[in-house]
């Protein structure tokens, strides 16, 4: 009861549309199924604000304490609502509604971060700051570049949303204990009284299908290690070492002991709280993968790390989204690190490439002119071209025009290449996806 008491919404959801198949077979006649539906609707309205009567009584589930609290107000009418139903089946149909609404709230959740992250593409076109592979600045790109390649990540968990709601869709009740029930019920009709697409269809599986639970937690903790690794890059950007950006002081804390620091505490949460996704799913997997068919007192355990690990992504979405929204950007520190580390390289060994040097020959002499800037602690823009040339002799002073930032980026014009002009094609792509996205769900 502890941990199942959060499904009594759903858990009258189902009872109620139970109650119009057992008026359909004519178990309960029309005043008695309005009765019924009534009742239950104002015991949900008693306590979906207060729990504290649910998890005060001595019920040992949600569905026992409905049966209880049904029967105490309806006496041996609310005890025919129970006629060809199990809690097998009613707990698997419970579960599944309850999911169905939780990764609704949650797939709005995500739409709502990529809004938040495409505003800050928006305002940062133009701001650019180094890119980086093992750690190591690699060549210049811009905020608003990242900003995207987090919302399409983002947008894989989206899809991956949609698709576990889909694959979801199929109502269980009706199956009975195991083989389905004596009773000649529209099982059909009855998915759609609680809004799913359509029925199950094998009853032994139904009531021992937790394969939703499986799917549901692979999503949010895909969706947890992209939270993760947004968490990390932040990390760094705000850290001393970089100070690309700057972080609200509602998400952040100072040292017990050192004045000066300011710790990015909600993107270390979010991190962390990763590790707690993966538990849940990792506990799913090895409390699955010895039961024999069908149910089994094990799946009591299912909820607690499905509910933990739901929540865990909700929260961590929706922080993710105030540390966007409140972020600052340091943009003359952000291009004066894209400046430093020679990220403009890869354009030096290009230029020979086009006149006419092999890369792999190209890359060599970079290579060397290189550890000759290192040695006269120049950037490669102000090397004299009496350097260049003692490299290769098709070196001339065009070579300069290839060595600023704007030129660096404005060559990678590929489609979903990091220049200006393909990021602000991506932003109005994105944009007029999200509207549709919006429209569709009218938000």
């Amino acid at each position: 009861m502890s941990v199942d008491y959060r499904l009594v919404e759903e858990d009258i959801i189902s009872s109620i549309a139970w109650s119009r198949i057992l008026l359909d077979i004519g178990i309960l006649t029309d005043i008695d199924q309005k009765l019924i539906e009534k009742t239950l609707s104002q015991i949900l309205k008693d306590n979906i604000d207060d729990t504290n009567k649910i998890l005060s009584s001595q019920a040992e589930d949600i569905h026992s304490w409905l049966e209880t609290t049904l029967i105490n107000k309806l006496g041996s009418l609310g005890k025919k609502l129970y006629t060809g139903r199990s809690r097998n089946d009613q707990i698997a149909t419970t579960l599944k509604l309850w999911c169905k609404k939780k990764l609704n709230h949650i797939y709005m959740l995500i739409i709502q971060l990529q809004s938040d992250f495409l505003d800050q593409a928006t305002i940062h076109v133009h701001t650019i700051m180094p890119g980086y592979t093992h750690l190591q600045r690699a060549q210049p790109i811009t905020f608003a570049f990242w900003c995207l390649a987090y919302i399409e990540m983002f947008e894989r968990d989206r899809k991956r949303i949609k698709q576990a709601l889909k694959n979801s869709d199929f109502s269980p009740l009706g199956s009975g204990a195991i083989s389905g029930t004596s009773w000649v019920i529209n099982r059909k009709k009855l998915a759609q009284i609680m809004g799913f697409a359509n029925c199950t269809s094998n009853a032994l599986d139904s009531v021992s299908d937790r394969d939703f639970i499986l799917e549901i937690l692979s999503v949010a903790s895909i969706s947890m290690m992209h939270l993760s690794r947004f968490s990390e890059d932040l990390i760094f950007y705000n850290s001393g070492e970089t100070n690309f950006i700057g972080l609200s002081d509602s998400i952040t804390s100072g040292s017990s002991l050192m004045p000066q620091k300011k710790n990015p505490d909600i993107l270390e949460l979010i991190r962390g709280k990763c590790s707690a996704v993966y538990g849940s799913l990792f506990s799913m997997f090895t409390l699955l993968k010895g039961l024999p068919l069908s149910y089994n007192k094990d799946f009591q355990e299912d909820k607690k790390h499905l509910f933990s690990a739901l929540d865990t992504w909700e929260d961590c979405l929706t922080m993710a989204s105030v540390v966007l929204k409140n972020i600052t950007v340091n943009i003359d520190i952000c291009k004066r690190a894209a400046e430093k580390g020679y990220s403009n390289a890869t354009e030096v060994a290009d230029y020979l490439v086009n006149k006419g040097v092999s890369f792999r020959d190209s890359h060599d002499i970079v290579g060397q002119i290189i550890l000759e800037a290192i040695r006269l602690n120049k950037s490669l823009k102000n090397l004299d071209i009496s350097v260049y040339q003692k490299y290769h002799i098709n070196f001339s002073n065009d070579i300069y025009k290839c060595l600023t930032l704007k030129s660096c980026l404005d060559k990678r014009n590929s489609y979903g290449g990091v220049s200006f002009e393909q990021t602000e094609k991506s932003i109005c792509f994105i944009k007029k996806r999200l509207n549709k996205i919006k429209n569709i769900l009218k938000i």
